[in-house]
């Protein structure tokens, strides 16, 4: 191993790649650990001069960017044949080791991570700059759950001196849109279908489009649409169903248009998650790589899948809704207002509430007589409103108590 590149002291080998290796190393100037990412090329000289400006370009790519969510480049530099580039060392794992461990993360630790990639790559979109080989061995993740994006080394800059030419494909099969197979010119909408394939694997253990060589996998991309992640994992909610098939859509226009817009929706989609998780659940870490507890393992085959439990609910049961319609009986207006616009779905007319009703034998039954809703206060049918606050309460505790012995009902068989 050596032990210098330019003024940098080598500490030790973090990795290696076909073209090269990257060291954890020391800036003596200012007492700072660094990463050294390193090409050698000595080794592509047939391609010396493209693969050195690929190297260079990354550098460039990166260097100007400056988010929470992309690393930070310090440096560039050439010692003989060996170019190398000084960045952030990154304390944690790469997103490819994490899912190698063969178990699930939790839905919104899993949300977390895809929307801080989708806010990185946003940024990096509003400066002109398109990764084009977004995969999980390219996300660092922090013990803390926060999210780097690294190698920019294929990136496409608008003022790029090094252009890739069209019909060449660059970047991973398995993670590439479908314009991006057919050699096609791309734009910030491809990584946005890059990272829809990262968020179908987090969320089943497996990548929507696989074969037995490249050929297949594109003939994959290009032709057949994946099964929602909900079939696979049944702890996917509906909602994260409809964002993965936008997101994966194979016409550009059909997709997401911005790498900010999956991110917003990501995010939506976790704070109604966590909106329904108990207050002790709901208060911890959104990931801790140290805790097993927080890891969903993964199912295997179809055959197991049919066999995992469910917790016997009805599948006309919709937590959402349910929520939304136990707030339209209790809550204030502002309270439902915020719970709509955060499940994106319209507040619960007066039959819809009626017809949700279960069986109340405590309390005389309540009948809605229409649906229209009192001029004066839009948010409760107005024959709860002639209640009395005793007979309101009593209601509302019904209400919890039926859907707490459903829940326990459906745990216990």
């Amino acid at each position: 191993m050596i032990s210098n590149l330019g003024r940098y002291e080598i500490i030790s080998e973090l990795g290696q790649g076909a073209m090269g290796v990257v060291y954890k190393a020391i800036d003596p100037l200012i007492d700072r650990v660094v990463a050294i990412k390193t090409i050698n090329l000595g080794l592509a000289l047939d391609e010396k001069e493209e693969y050195e400006g690929r190297f260079y370009q990354e550098a460039k790519a990166a260097g100007r960017l400056s988010h929470p969510n992309i690393v930070t480049i310090f440096d560039l530099g050439k010692s003989g044949d060996i170019a190398y580039i000084a960045m952030e060392f990154l304390q944690g794992r790469e997103l490819r080791d994490i899912l190698n461990d063969n178990q699930l993360l939790p839905v919104e630790s899993v949300l977390s991570i895809v929307a801080q990639v989708a806010l990185g790559l946003a940024y990096a979109h509003e400066h002109g700059i398109v990764h084009r080989d977004v995969k999980p061995s390219n996300v660092m993740v922090g013990a803390d759950g926060h999210v780097k994006i690294t190698d920019f080394g294929i990136a496409r800059m608008e003022s790029a001196s090094v252009r890739t030419q069209t019909g060449m494909v660059l970047g991973s099969p398995k993670y590439m849109s479908p314009e991006q197979v057919m050699g096609k010119l791309i734009d910030q909408r491809s990584d946005v279908f890059s990272l829809g394939v990262v968020l179908y694997e987090m969320l089943t253990g497996r990548a929507p489009f696989v074969g037995e060589n490249v050929n297949a996998i594109m003939y994959q991309t290009l032709n057949t649409i994946p099964s929602p992640p909900g079939t696979l994992n049944p702890t996917v909610p509906d909602m994260l169903n409809f964002i993965v098939a936008k997101a994966l859509a194979k016409g550009v226009d059909d997709r997401y248009q911005s790498a900010k817009e999956l991110a917003d929706d990501l995010r939506a989609c976790r704070d109604g998650l966590l909106r329904l998780l108990p207050p002790v659940t709901a208060g911890k870490s959104s990931l801790s790589l140290a805790d097993e507890t927080a890891i969903v393992p993964r199912v295997e085959n179809s055959d197991e899948l049919a066999q995992a439990p469910t917790l016997g609910l009805s599948t006309a049961f919709d937590s959402f809704g349910a929520t939304m319609r136990l707030a339209a009986l209790t809550a204030s207006s502002e309270e439902v207002e915020s719970l709509s616009r955060t499940f994106k779905m319209p507040r619960p007319t007066a039959e819809e509430l009626n017809l949700a009703a279960p069986p109340v034998q405590s309390v005389a039954p309540v009948k809605f007589a229409s649906a229209t809703l009192s001029a004066s206060n839009q948010d409760k049918p107005s024959t709860v409103e002639n209640l009395s606050p005793d007979k309101k309460g009593a209601i509302l505790i019904a209400i919890t108590v039926f859907i707490s012995l459903i829940l326990i009902f459906a745990i216990l068989h």
